[in-house]
């Protein structure tokens, strides 16, 4: 897995870009199943696990809180929800402005 790689859900729409890359190989998971490179990718098939189903949210961007390092911009919504080896990945907080007095 590398910055700019595209990966889509092998059971939902969801669909990513990796903004930040591990160093080490993690498995990326959308609804429960390992997402496929968007290249590699056929149709999604299957159905997204109960215990999966938060969702994303287009144009967000979702961390590991781990060690991982790992953040991902989503390009297509779905109902399944992003996790990394097991983790879920979480929105990622905007980061408040200064102000301008």
């Amino acid at each position: 897995m590398k910055a700019g790689s595209r990966w889509r859900s092998a059971v939902d729409t969801t669909e990513v870009i990796v903004v930040k890359a591990p160093a080490d190989d993690l498995e990326l998971e959308c609804g429960g199943a390992a997402m496929v490179e968007a290249a590699d990718a056929g149709a999604p098939s299957g159905s997204v696990d109960p215990a999966h189903n938060a969702g994303t949210q287009l144009g967000k961007r979702y961390v590991d809180d781990g060690d991982a390092g790992l953040e991902v911009l989503c390009t297509k919504a779905g109902p399944g929800s992003l996790a990394v080896d097991g983790r879920a990945l979480v929105l990622k907080e905007a980061k408040p402005l200064p102000s301008s007095d």
